[in-house]
């Protein structure tokens, strides 16, 4: 460890090493600033990263969301350029698809904001649609939205590869290491209490991702974020044949959405939205899933039927009120930031929030990043819903 945290003192504290919280640590020590990494888990992404099936999308309905996944996708096309460490980007586009005519004005209409913010994305009729990916099934298709920037990355590559860079640089990781409390003097933020240290710092970030509401309740203020459970799978591998990751947004009993996406293995992960949610921190499979998302996967793409599941696994989102996420300083408690409530997107949302928060706690931040601030304060009104969370 450097000689300059040995006496525990830092210059911020990042509480959760995962999709946020590492790209955050390696933000801030770039620009300098001493960090040290507080996470419960013996090693770095073992909350909701390694659960997550490395989707990297702008494509969303919310401004900011759009702008913060914009340079997301900047970093990771190019980190193995910059850094040399394999992640395994592939520019694998995304395409929502609609079987409906609700689906299919929705999708168009959100169209307008999207191009807004220059976003590669087009409407694609259903003949453009089946030559793009011919094993959609013909019946009923309407046509779909297809961005060709959008893309994948491996979450546990990429979380590594952010840890290793951000250990290059000095920041401090301490894992196995529970917040018990934090340290606060006359309304401002000094440092944090685990079970077995002390830490000093002016600045706390909380990135602690489904668990931050312990932390936010630690600070007696009300930042609604809420732990809802979602399965995912992945199949055996076979030969490529379709790249975009497929989304269907129309509800159907039990599930609000699914997507899925060939990766470059071959194998084929896949996610289902549930409806209602399922709140609370239960990560054990259940007996439902795998039939619900098999249907609704082989009605959309038949061919699948004869492809096996290797298996599933159940991980958390962290949601908010109106499915965007919680950036911005604390009004109650100075010199404290949250960085939650990234609603299952925290992968794809990590580096671009990263460099927001150094550029704010450096002030540094332009005129664009304080219009992303007021989007996604914690205390705006939620006044409407994120139409492609």
């Amino acid at each position: 460890m450097p000689d300059h945290y040995s006496n525990n003192t830092y210059d911020v504290i990042v509480i959760g090493a995962g999709s946020i919280g590492c790209p955050t640590a390696l933000a801030l020590a770039k620009v300098g600033l001493r960090v040290l990494v507080l996470d419960q888990y013996p090693s770095v992404g073992q909350g909701s990263n390694k659960k997550a099936i490395g989707g990297i999308r702008a494509t969303h309905s919310d401004a900011a969301k759009i702008s913060l996944c914009q340079r997301s996708i900047e970093i990771f096309s190019t980190w193995k350029e910059e850094y040399g460490d394999e992640i395994e980007w592939v520019r694998g586009g995304y395409c929502f698809v609609a079987y409906h005519e609700s689906e299919k004005n929705k999708l168009k209409t959100l169209l307008d904001v999207q191009k807004r913010f220059h976003l590669n994305i087009d409407w694609l009729p259903k003949e453009g649609l089946l030559e793009l990916i011919p094993d959609l099934n013909p019946t009923g298709l309407l046509g779909g939205t297809y961005s060709p920037d959008d893309g994948s990355a491996s979450p546990l590559l990429a979380i590594h590869a952010f840890y290793r860079q951000s250990i290059a640089l000095g920041v401090a990781y301490h894992f196995r290491q529970t917040v018990t409390a934090l340290t606060i003097d006359n309304g401002r933020i000094t440092g944090v209490q685990t079970e077995t240290d002390q830490f000093s710092a002016p600045i706390v970030v909380n990135a602690a991702g489904a668990w931050s509401g312990r932390l936010n309740a630690m600070t007696g203020e009300s930042i609604p974020v809420m732990p809802d459970s979602h399965e995912s799978g992945v199949t055996e591998a076979v030969e490529r044949f379709f790249f975009p990751m497929i989304v269907d947004i129309a509800p159907h009993p039990g599930s609000a959405n699914i997507y899925f996406y060939q990766h470059h293995t071959g194998q084929i992960f896949f996610c289902m939205t549930p409806d209602p949610n399922i709140w609370g921190f239960d990560c054990e499979e259940t007996s439902s899933f795998l039939p619900m998302v098999s249907k609704r996967m082989i009605s959309l793409m038949p061919k699948l039927k004869n492809i096996r599941v290797r298996r599933t696994w159940r991980g958390l989102y962290p949601m908010t009120p109106d499915g965007a996420p919680f950036i911005g300083w604390s009004n109650k408690i100075e010199g404290l930031f949250y960085a939650v409530g990234m609603c299952g997107q925290g992968f794809m949302l990590g580096p671009g929030v990263g460099e927001l928060i150094a550029r704010v706690i450096t002030r540094q931040a332009d005129l664009q990043d304080g219009k992303i601030l007021d989007l996604l304060s914690p205390y705006r009104a939620f006044a409407g819903q994120e139409q492609l969370k």
